[in-house]
Formats: structure tokens, C-alpha cells, sequence
């Protein structure tokens, strides 16, 4: 299930957005699972894109302790994210899954914004730039 409710937390000189990124119920378990044990309570998952791929942008996930003077800091579904600015129309409007199948375990990203992608789907691309495409490396 899809929580779509996020909240903001206020940081310098940054106009917060509500919804930007969602997790679903499966990846804020996966997430808190992770992170169990963990005592920083700025602990979070960041969500990035990078140029890369065949299709022209790649997704990036981590997991973070401190935000960056451009980051946009909310909470989706109890986790903490943490999104670069160059990053946030990208992914507008996402959501981010944990899939656990025969076929493999991990993070999914369904991005409203990505008009295609690579074979592997280890890319995408979307309608206002494709970004750089580069050799598949997965």
C-alpha cells in the first residue's frame, strides 16, 4: 500500500514539497529493517539521479546521515529522504517499492516522468532530456 501523505521539515533558504516521493509500505519496512539499530536520528534514505546508462539517467539510493545545502529533507511513510534539488523534477511524483520475487529483491522506482527506457531497465529517459547516454554497465 502506497502511503502518499509526506510531510517537510523546514531547512535554510529551501521551499519544501509535499508528495515529491513516496515509499510504499514495503520499502519503509525494508528500509527501517536496514537501518535497524541505528541511533542517528537523522538517519534516511537518499534518492538521487545520476547520468548514466543507456537511456540516459540512472537511479541512486543510500543511506544518509546528514543533508547537503541543496537537499529538500522530507519524511514519506516514517522514513526520513533526502533529494538533491537537480534531482527533484526528475522524480517528482515517484514512488519508490521493495519487491522481494523469484526473479531478484530491490528498490523499484515508479517514476510518472520517465517516457521510456533501457532493455535492462537499469535506465530511463524523459520527455524534456534524455540526459547523456552512455554503454549499459549492469
Amino acid at each position: 500500500m502506497l502511503n502518499q501523505e509526506a510531510t517537510t521539515e523546514s531547512t535554510p533558504n529551501q521551499e519544501q514539497q509535499v508528495g515529491v516521493l513516496a515509499l510504499t509500505d514495503a520499502a519503509a519496512a525494508k528500509f527501517r529493517d536496514l537501518t535497524k539499530g541505528e541511533t542517528n536520528p537523522a538517519i534516511g534514505l537518499r534518492v538521487y539521479i545520476i547520468s548514466g546508462g543507456c537511456s540516459g539517467y540512472r537511479y541512486g539510493m543510500m543511506v544518509e546521515e546528514t543533508a547537503n545545502a541543496d537537499d529538500r529533507v522530507f519524511e514519506t511513510n516514517g522514513v526520513r529522504v533526502y533529494l538533491d534539488e537537480k534531482s527533484v523534477s526528475l522524480v517528482n511524483g515517484s514512488s519508490v517499492d521493495y519487491v522481494d520475487s523469484l526473479m531478484g529483491a530491490g528498490f523499484t522506482v515508479d517514476n510518472p516522468n520517465s517516457v521510456g527506457g533501457c532493455g535492462c531497465g537499469s535506465s530511463f529517459r524523459t520527455a524534456e532530456s534524455a540526459g547523456a547516454p552512455s554503454a549499459c554497465s549492469h
